[in-house]
């Protein structure tokens, strides 16, 4: 697939479902559930373009990588107490270069996370090479270690030529992170599985896994867990340094193809794991299926066991937005369509002693104002074509990418063009 525009391809590779959700009788969704927008600053994106990648901070703070094709990449901070936003780090100015095209380092596309210090782990990652542009052009991405305490930005060095960075999980307290790369060819790319010593910034490669956004985990007892194309779990052990290759079952049998947890190519699975680090959960992009593991296990395979559907009433959904908040609920940004509800993006919750998981309702944007839709000459602004408003005036998002639950119960979720922050207060979860 060859395109010259980044966001065109962007839409085309990760919301290839959203463009048969077409809000053709423009129903209003039965069950609303509104949302305040933050438009993150557009001087930090092009084509109004990000991905999953936010978390809190200790300090409360939310912090959200951006992506501005050819150029740059941000992390942008949100204090919801000020509800403003402000950049924390620039990454090719951290990195010391200026690099432009498809060299530049173009999307921090990581799901970032935080450690016990406070620390923001991330890192950056190759954008979309135009047909006059090599692979090789791009000379690979950085993790990165943000303080917001000092301010202060590390930059590890590329640890494996000419891939980008999809995952940053750090152990604090073994003085370790793990890396997953990412080569980004399809429909097989190459994903190392790797260990960073934080303190001297070298590395130990563990395995290519081969499986496309291999979201890393680490469980109770520090072992980090990476997925395997063809649906086996590879998990590392740091007390014994060992690496096992384990089988998954999902309710006794093996994953089925409709599962999509062991495609032959891979597919975008999306992980997190519960506060105490003894429970994995697990959903397809493509699937409409929650699933959990229990850490605890011994054995050669990890039992896993769906936990119901996200969404009842559709004929299709898509998921890219899965979180595992402080709470231990566990929340999921789905687009679903039905015929009789209409196509729209619902947050779902899951927690232990309720199933199925609960549909909170369809996400519409309560201060429709909260950015410029058009210029001044009232035509509209490119690259916002990502808001619907139905035929009363209801906003309503149509890309979503992000979800984050904050320690005050809001829920927070990332959409894009333009690229926008959903705050969901607690008490309209209820």
């Amino acid at each position: 697939m060859k395109t010259s525009n980044p966001l065109t391809l962007l839409v085309l590779l990760t919301t290839f479902l959203l463009a048969q959700f077409v809000h053709a009788a423009e129903q209003l969704p039965i069950k609303r559930l509104p949302a305040t927008a933050f438009a993150v600053p557009k001087e930090t994106t092009s084509e109004g373009s990000g991905y999953f990648s936010i978390i809190e901070g200790r300090n409360n703070r939310l912090y959200i990588g951006t992506a501005k094709y050819h150029q740059n990449g941000f992390l942008v901070e949100f204090d919801p107490m000020t509800q403003t936003m402000r950049v924390s780090v620039d990454a090719q100015k951290e990195i010391g270069t200026t690099a432009t095209g498809f060299a530049a380092q173009a999307k921090i596309h990581t799901r970032n996370n935080t450690g016990p210090s406070g620390k923001i782990y991330f890192g950056t990652k190759q954008g979309y090479p135009t047909k006059d542009e090599q692979r090789s052009d791009y000379l690979g991405g950085y993790p990165m270690v943000y303080d917001p305490a000092t301010g202060q930005t590390r930059v590890y060095p590329i640890p494996v030529p000419h891939h980008g960075i999809i995952s940053v999980t750090p152990d604090e307290a073994r003085g370790v992170a793990y890396v997953s790369t990412c080569s980004d060819e399809r429909p097989t790319e190459s994903t190392h599985f790797m260990v960073l010593d934080l303190a001297n910034g070298t590395y130990r490669e563990l395995l290519d896994c081969r499986h496309m956004y291999g979201f890393i985990v680490v469980d109770w007892l520090g072992r980090a867990y990476h997925p395997i194309l063809g649906g086996d779990i590879a998990r590392y052990g740091p007390r014994s340094d060992k690496l096992e290759r384990l089988k998954q079952t999902i309710d006794g049998q093996a994953p089925s193809k409709e599962s999509l947890l062991a495609h032959p190519e891979s597919h975008p699975i999306n992980w997190d794991i519960s506060p105490d680090g003894k429970t994995l959960f697990a959903v397809a992009m493509s699937g409409n299926q929650l699933y959990s593991y229990d850490l605890t296990q011994l054995g050669g395979t990890l039992r896993g066991r769906s936990l119901g559907k996200l969404l009842a009433d559709t004929e299709r959904t898509d998921c890219r937005a899965l979180c595992v908040g402080p709470s231990g609920t566990v929340w999921a940004a789905v687009w679903g369509v039905s015929k009789s509800a209409g196509s729209y993006l619902h947050a779902v919750s899951w927690r232990t002693g309720v199933a199925p998981p609960r549909d909170h309702g369809a996400v519409v944007v309560r201060n429709p104002n909260y950015t410029p839709f058009v210029d001044a000459a009232s035509k509209p602004l490119p690259s916002h074509h990502g808001m619907k408003r139905l035929a009363n005036g209801t906003m309503v998002p149509l890309y979503h990418m992000g979800i984050c639950e904050g320690r005050d119960g809001a829920v927070n979720i990332l959409t894009i063009a333009p690229y926008t922050l959903h705050r969901i207060a607690s008490g309209d979860l209820k």
